[in-house]
């Protein structure tokens, strides 16, 4: 069991959920207050995806990020910045026609180091690497060895620490590829990402056969999507980890009542004090995942 358990807050993600429920963030004055909201409820770690302001979309604007960032900072909160770079990944495909018809609408597939450049401007404490391609429920996310190897090389470069998304065995098994490489440095942070069509399922089983593979001294957390978020919460510190909670991955508090990213943070925090743990601040975190101290 973990007794320090170090709580990261996703707080809005790239899926179809604005039209779902009024608390997810859109505008990066938005996303920057619920950053700061989930941080004083309890989580020592945001991950922050952007979204066009005016249509709620997905995006991957540099300007949009920096903005975040900096309404964050200048707030004097002192919370991890993990942003993701893992938009640039998509692919859709006519399932008769893949080649004929090429890419579809919806595509947005660009090269690894083409994913960074938020990364390389704001030098933020984390940064996510998706180790692997994967059938996303009806869609493709592209993300190739060689394109895996780019990325971690340059994030490497940068100082910046990567935390491993990882959806499928295979990928975990890729990522010690990458830490034999030379490529990730000491400690690894994963994050074993659960319940994901067509990914890991949410099965108490394979979260513990994918924690019995992880390379000695790996510090790692898991989700899991929708009503089973808080349940995960108690897997994961059991089995030794730390956990992800937000609204990337879950909308509802109890059956129909809409959540705000403050409230599942509040949640997380009761259960893992429940299980007789504490919640680790985020200098506690910094220093446990190898991360710069604050500035």
């Amino acid at each position: 069991m973990n007794e320090s358990v170090i709580i990261t807050c996703a707080l809005t993600g790239a899926g179809d959920t604005v039209s779902r429920s009024p608390h997810v963030p859109v505008t990066p004055e938005q996303i920057a207050a619920s950053a700061v909201e989930a941080a004083g409820a309890g989580a020592a770690v945001v991950h922050i995806h952007v979204r066009d302001p005016e249509t709620g979309a997905p995006a991957r604007d540099p300007r949009l990020y920096r903005e975040v960032v900096e309404r964050i900072r200048e707030t004097g909160t002192d919370v991890v910045v993990n942003l993701t770079a893992g938009m640039g990944g998509d692919l859709v495909l006519d399932a008769d026609q893949p080649l004929e018809k090429g890419p579809l609408d919806g595509t947005d597939l660009v090269g690894g180091l083409d994913r960074l450049p938020h990364v390389e401007e704001l030098l933020p404490d984390i940064c996510t690497l998706d180790c692997g391609s994967l059938n996303f429920g009806d869609n493709l996310y592209i993300s190739t060895p060689e394109m895996l190897r780019k990325g971690a090389r340059r994030i490497q470069e940068l100082g910046v620490r990567p935390e491993l998304e990882i959806f499928d065995t295979g990928q975990l098994w890729f990522a010690k590829q990458l830490l034999d490489e030379g490529l990730l440095d000491s400690p690894t942070v994963f994050q074993l990402c659960m319940g994901i069509p067509w990914g890991a399922p949410a099965d108490p089983g394979v979260l513990q056969s994918m924690v019995n593979f992880l390379p000695s001294g790996a510090q790692w957390a898991s989700f899991a999507l929708g009503r089973m978020q808080m349940p995960w919460v108690a897997q994961s510190i059991l089995l030794g980890g730390n956990v992800r909670v937000g609204l990337e991955d879950n909308l509802y508090l109890s059956r129909g009542v809409k959540a705000t990213n403050g409230q599942l943070v509040e949640r997380a925090v009761r259960i893992t004090e429940s299980l007789g743990a504490s919640v680790a601040s985020a200098d506690e975190a910094r220093e446990r995942l190898g991360l710069r101290p604050r500035v």
